[in-house]
């Protein structure tokens, strides 16, 4: 009876081991746009609100240090999630509703990031595969960055 309870047990602990260890944990970084302390605070807790186990983002690169598990979240959940409270992402831009709604100092610059419109460069500007935008194309040129980073008008 012993040998039974015990090979359960076992059993039992390998199972519940196996479960929490069999979902992948991925780590991604993106550009959320935002300015101070309290855009951080807001684009954490929507970031870990839509799935994220870990969120960190850093109010001077404007960059969102991502974890989370592939079995509950991915990145397009994660940005529209931060889209909604009304900041701009890669995959997603805010409503005007949303920006709108935040405060005073946590609106940022949308002009760059207007220069990309469902994923086409408007007049004469190059959008980067970042989020950022430029009318010249140096981000695309081999050395500063990926070659082929940036969408050409």
């Amino acid at each position: 009876m012993k040998t039974v309870k015990i090979s359960f047990l076992s059993f039992l602990f390998i199972v519940i081991a196996h479960t929490g260890f069999s979902q992948a944990v991925k780590k991604e970084a993106f550009k959320v746009a935002g300015e101070c302390g309290m855009c951080k605070k807001k684009i954490e807790a929507a970031a870990k609100d839509a799935g994220a186990t870990y969120a960190v983002w850093n109010v001077d690169s404007k960059e969102l240090k991502v974890k989370y598990k592939t079995a509950s979240a991915n990145t397009a959940k994660i940005q529209q999630g931060i889209a909604a409270i009304g900041y701009d992402t890669p995959g997603f831009k805010a409503t005007e509703a949303a920006y709108n709604d935040l405060h005073e100092c946590c609106k940022y610059d949308r002009t760059a990031a207007d220069c990309c419109e469902g994923g086409t460069c408007k007049a004469d500007h190059s959008c980067c595969e970042n989020g950022e935008c430029s009318k010249d194309t140096a981000c695309c040129e081999v050395g500063a960055g990926d070659a082929d980073c940036c969408k050409k008008v």
